[in-house]
């Protein structure tokens, strides 16, 4: 690799989602040994051979830092892009993290989602819960934002029906509630910032060739 080559920076969801990436960039030769010290206190991770660095980001985070080119790529579900909004090119879907975009409550809520009338709907993802709402369901709701334990909502009062991301539904059967609609299916997804894919095309059009045929 030539001396004056810019780095190409990854910004990954943390937990799960950065390992499995990280796992997948492996398996086509792409390592970043410094990434495997589990007590290093750095934030940036850097493969010198390779021109790459790597950083840890929250979820919601990983698009931001791609639309502003504080990285060129990132990983993230793909219910963060939905929320999020962001400017980038979704060039890949990684196949990972797989799951569900639904609406869920208890079994009586469910006519409720027939006639069109006025509910509320608590969300860790208001907008994604309003674009179904509004535009895909023409029906007007009220919808709340929680950070936690959505499933608290309809449990409790707060809320007629739920959206959430379900994987396995055991914590909704749990609580009595059950998947009512599905809005889309969900799964890990590369980003690449608009920019970089222009300056950097051949470099990031390699590594999104060699993980499609990897994938």
């Amino acid at each position: 690799m030539s001396k004056d080559m810019r780095y190409i920076t990854f910004a990954l969801g943390k937990g799960r989602l950065a390992k499995k990436t990280l796992e997948l960039l492996e398996e086509i030769g792409i390592t970043c040994e410094e990434m495997k010290d589990k007590d290093t206190r750095k934030l940036i991770f850097v493969n010198e051979e390779l021109k790459l660095k790597f950083f840890l980001a929250k979820g919601p985070d990983v698009p931001t830092y791609v639309e502003y080119g504080a990285a060129d790529i990132g990983v993230v579900g793909k219910d963060t892009l939905m929320e999020e909004g962001r400017r980038a090119y979704e060039v890949l879907d990684l196949g990972f993290g797989k799951c569900r975009m639904c609406v869920c409550g208890p079994e009586s809520a469910r006519e409720l989602l027939q006639h069109h009338e006025m509910i509320r709907v608590a969300s860790k993802y208001p907008k994604i819960a309003k674009d179904y709402f509004y535009n895909k369901k023409h029906q007007t709701v009220d919808i709340i934002k929680l950070n936690g334990s959505v499933e608290l909502g309809p449990i409790v009062g707060l809320s007629d029906v739920i959206v959430d991301i379900v994987e396995t539904g055991s914590t909704l059967k749990e609580n009595g509630l059950v998947v009512l609609e599905e809005i889309c299916p969900l799964s890990a997804r590369m980003i690449v910032n608009q920019v970089s894919m222009k300056m950097e095309a051949d470099r990031i059009k390699k590594l999104i060739h060699d993980l499609r045929a990897h994938l």
